[in-house]
């Protein structure tokens, strides 16, 4: 895997082996970003951040900050060995939990521009994510006009996300993009 563009663009990521973590690709990294547009001092929250491809996207094209949550142990070695080779260690944080059980590191790295989310695509449409990210939202851990991604199976629909209404969805083969709206409107 590498970098789209910005100022890392073409370098190198690292993923961890197996079927634990399903990095996002770099088709839809490039679509989503595109879909973005200006990076430009946001701070991003990157939950389910596996090998940290898309906060890394983020910062590679001008986010200020990012915040990187993850649980899995393979992938975090994958995560802050990425962050250490591409000099990313000063503008990123690292937060070795579940989503769940992440909320006070979130809310002391609070309010974020940008959350991306890449879960457990069998967590969307048994409501899991949504519960998980609801007590998040609901503590505001996001700047107004936030933009909110989150990737999960085009098969499924878009989770339910407390206070965000649905922008609209892209499908790229198996994978599709939810934006949503925060708040709600």
């Amino acid at each position: 895997m590498r970098v789209i563009a910005g100022s890392l663009g073409g370098r190198v990521i690292m993923a961890p082996r197996g079927r634990g973590t399903r990095p996002t690709s770099e088709r839809v990294r490039e679509a989503l970003f595109s879909s973005l547009g200006n990076m430009h001092d946001l701070v991003v929250l990157d939950l389910y951040a596996g090998s940290g491809a898309l906060a890394i996207e983020a910062l590679s094209r001008g986010a200020r900050r990012a915040l990187c949550v993850e649980r899995s142990d393979a992938a975090l070695r994958c995560l802050r060995q990425n962050l250490v080779q591409l000099d990313l260690v000063a503008c990123s944080t690292v937060v070795a939990l579940a989503v769940g059980r992440a909320a006070s590191a979130i809310r002391q790295a609070a309010p974020f521009d940008l959350l991306l989310a890449d879960p457990p695509w069998a967590d969307v449409p048994a409501g899991r994510f949504g519960a998980a990210l609801g007590p998040l939202l609901n503590d505001v851990v996001l700047a107004p006009d936030a933009r909110l991604v989150v990737e999960h199976a085009a098969r499924d629909e878009p989770p339910e996300l407390p206070g965000a209404t649905v922008d609209r969805t892209r499908r790229y083969g198996d994978t599709a993009l939810t934006h949503y709206r925060w708040p709600a409107q």
